[in-house]
């Protein structure tokens, strides 16, 4: 008999470095019974979103990204689809009409209060729907040709109606103001770190350095719960030989999505991993 494929929720945010297609291989490798999942870059929150735990804290550095989930959450999704649908009628907005994108991104950027709701909308006809900043903060992704279609709509319902149903917390925090926490037994951390050489969102400005990487190590040897860090083998060089010295299980997932590869044969591919001190 073949397995049901377990369906997941998606983020109706494009964020590069998602882990929603490697669901069904890392969600298996958690606790089965978890108090507070924190989210410690919780980035689009696939994750988060569709972890089995009494209280979710989502944290991220990306301040924009914090406050459009947090705003779902706290949100009819009824009340916030009508708020798209008159931001698309007031700037006509549309698969081939670029004016009326640029028109709202530069109201977005000139705007004191920036809304969430705008820059949610602005990403669905954004280039490859994605979300980026240049150095003065401003939203700059290019017009992208797309718009808010029946799919979209349809994954921001499923997403905020999980969320809404979901107890989280939402938090802006650099990682490190993490260290030393004293968790509950049963709560669980989940990282997953910009990776080396990645092109994520929060790695643009000043990138993730090597001084980033060895605190996120120290903080996870001297955690006091169960937690769980996604990598990546091939461009992150010195971490097998630090999970293999402290003790810590390596789960190789196959990065084409099927089951969990243990051998890896092609070195030249990415070697994408779970690592837990469990």
């Amino acid at each position: 008999m073949i397995p049901i494929k377990q369906k997941y929720i998606k983020s109706p945010l494009n964020y590069v470095g998602g882990k929603y297609k490697l669901l069904q291989q890392i969600l298996p490798l958690f606790p089965k019974n978890i108090d507070t999942f924190i989210d410690l870059f919780g980035g689009g929150f696939n994750v988060g979103i569709n972890a089995s735990a009494k209280e979710v804290i989502y944290n991220d550095l990306n301040l924009p990204v914090v406050e459009i989930l947090e705003y779902i959450h706290r949100s009819k999704t009824d009340c916030i689809l009508s708020e798209i649908d008159k931001i698309i009628e007031q700037y006509d907005l549309s698969k081939i009409n670029k004016g009326g994108y640029l028109k709202l991104r530069g109201y977005y950027n000139k705007s004191v209060f920036k809304s969430p709701i705008i820059l949610y909308t602005l990403i669905c006809y954004a280039f490859n729907n994605q979300m980026r900043f240049n150095s003065k903060g401003e939203f700059n992704m290019p017009f992208g040709e797309r718009y808010f279609n029946p799919t979209l709509r349809e994954k921001f319902i499923e997403f905020s109606e999980a969320i809404n149903n979901k107890d989280c917390k939402f938090i802006n925090a650099d990682f490190r103001e993490f260290i030393g926490v004293a968790f509950g037994k049963n709560d669980f951390l989940y990282c997953d770190p910009p990776y080396f050489n990645s092109t994520a969102t929060y790695n643009e400005n000043g990138g993730w350095t090597n001084a980033d990487e060895e605190d996120l190590r120290d903080m996870l040897v001297i955690s006091n719960v169960k937690w769980a860090l996604s990598n990546n083998l091939k461009t992150n060089l010195t971490l097998k030989d630090w999970a293999e010295e402290h003790g810590y299980k390596i789960h190789y997932l196959n990065i084409t999505y099927g089951n969990c590869n243990y051998q890896k044969k092609d070195k030249t591919k990415d070697i994408e991993v779970l690592i837990t001190n469990y």
